[in-house]
C-alpha cells in the first residue's frame, strides 16, 4: 500500500536553513553544509558542477527514489529553489502547495495546488501506487504531519550547528508518536527514519 513519506535534513541545532533563505540561497547563508550529503562533499550556490551523492547517502537516496512515484513540495522551497530552472528535479509529478494556485506555470513540470491535503491526495492519485514524498519545506511537513496524513518521517542530521535560521518545528505545538525504523550514517549526515504513529 502507498505511503505519505516526507524528509527533510536539518542542522545539529535544528535548523533546515540558515538566516538570510531565498531565490538562489535556498538554504540561507552556511545553509549549503546541510546538503553535502547530496552532493558528496562540500558545495556552494556558486558552484556550476557538483558532485553526487555517495556510500550511505546514495543507498538512502536510491531506496526513496524507487519508492516514490510523485513529491509534493512548498511554494517557497519552489521561489527559493529558483523554480530549478523551470525542470522537474525529480522526474515524477510534483505538486506544489501554493495560496495562488491560479498562477499555475506553464509548461506542465509543476501542478500548483492548494493546501497540503489536497497536494497529497492528487499525489496518491498520480503516484500510480506508489509512495508520494512531501519533501518540505519545513512549514509543508508541520502541515502534513498536523493534518496527520504522514506515515513515516526521516530526519537527516548534517553534522553542523547552524545557530540560526529557520526550525523545523518552529511553531509546531502538536505531540507525535514516532516509531524508530532504522538509521544510517555516513560522513555527511544520520538519516533516522520513524514511523508515524496514529491513536
Amino acid at each position: 500500500m502507498a505511503k505519505v513519506v516526507a524528509g527533510i535534513t536539518t542542522s545539529v541545532d535544528g535548523y533546515i536553513a540558515g538566516p538570510g533563505d531565498g531565490p538562489g540561497k535556498g538554504l540561507g547563508d552556511g545553509g549549503e553544509r546541510l546538503h553535502n550529503w547530496v552532493f558528496g562533499g562540500p558545495w556552494t550556490y556558486a558552484d556550476q558542477a557538483r558532485g553526487e551523492a555517495t556510500g550511505e547517502d546514495a543507498a538512502w537516496l536510491a531506496d526513496v527514489t524507487a519508492r516514490v512515484g510523485a513529491v509534493v513540495g512548498g511554494r517557497w522551497t519552489y521561489e527559493a529553489a529558483r523554480h530549478w530552472g523551470d525542470e522537474n528535479p525529480w522526474g515524477l509529478p510534483f505538486f506544489i502547495v501554493t495560496h495562488r494556485p491560479q498562477e499555475q506555470p506553464e509548461g506542465g513540470a509543476f501542478t500548483f495546488v492548494s493546501g497540503v491535503e489536497a497536494a497529497v491526495e492528487r499525489a496518491l492519485e498520480a503516484a500510480g501506487g506508489k509512495d508520494v514524498h512531501v519533501m518540505g519545506g519545513a512549514e509543508i511537513i508541520r502541515q502534513a504531519l498536523a493534518a496527520g496524513i504522514i506515515d513515516e518521517l526521516t530526519i537527516i542530521i548534517a553534522p553542523v550547528v547552524l545557530g540560526g535560521g529557520k526550525r523545523l518545528f518552529e511553531g509546531f505545538s502538536q505531540s507525535l508518536d514516532l516509531e524508530h525504523l532504522g538509521v544510517r550514517q555516513s560522513p555527511f549526515a544520520t538519516f533516522i527514519d520513524y514511523r508515524v504513529n496514529r491513536s
